[in-house]
């Protein structure tokens, strides 16, 4: 069981930049696939960037192409994601993921690619 914490959330001002960090339990991220998604109020979990392990590919959605990068330190067992540029619209909280490959979801970015999940944190941008 590999269990995901999440930190670096917070309140930022539009066009500002907040780093988000995922540590895992165990060592994985030579063999798993991650991601990062996030939820607003009312809306349902979207994929915002991810990893796939199996063919070396990273997935950005539209929304956050340019803005965001997802990165790993594979000997700190940590994934980020950079996020520059805030916009009012990136306000949700941001989970991120993990699991074994292979899954064609890991390279769309679909949560129903990955096994275990963070509980979340908090970003919130004021315009």
């Amino acid at each position: 069981q590999v269990q995901l914490v999440e930190s670096g959330g917070g309140l930022a001002q539009a066009g500002g930049s907040l780093k988000l960090s995922c540590a895992a339990s165990t060592r994985t991220l030579d063999y798993y696939s991650v991601g990062w998604f996030r939820q607003a109020p009312g809306k349902e979990r979207e994929g915002v960037s991810c990893f796939s392990i199996s063919d070396g590919s990273t997935y950005y959605a539209d929304s956050v192409k340019g803005r965001f990068t997802i990165s790993r330190d594979n000997a700190k067992n940590t994934v980020y994601l950079q996020m520059n540029n805030l916009k009012a619209e990136d306000t949700a909280v941001y989970y991120c993921a993990q699991s074994p490959p292979p899954s064609i979801f890991q390279r769309t970015c679909d949560r129903r690619g990955f096994d275990y999940w963070g509980q979340g944190t908090q970003v919130t941008v004021s315009s």
